[in-house]
């Protein structure tokens, strides 16, 4: 948590608003994967890509 904490710091610090919706979706990509290799309904997911 101090690691995104600080990320948010230098955010609001450096006025680098434009990296916010890049993360967003690395950390949603990211959520996928979890949730496709945990669940039966990985096969339709990977189907996607």
């Amino acid at each position: 948590m101090e690691f995104l904490s600080d990320l948010w710091k230098f955010m609001m610090a450096r006025k680098k608003w434009w990296l916010l919706p890049i993360i967003i979706v690395v950390l949603l990509i990211g959520a996928l994967v979890i949730f496709a290799e945990s669940s039966a309904v990985g096969s339709f997911i990977y189907t996607l890509f």
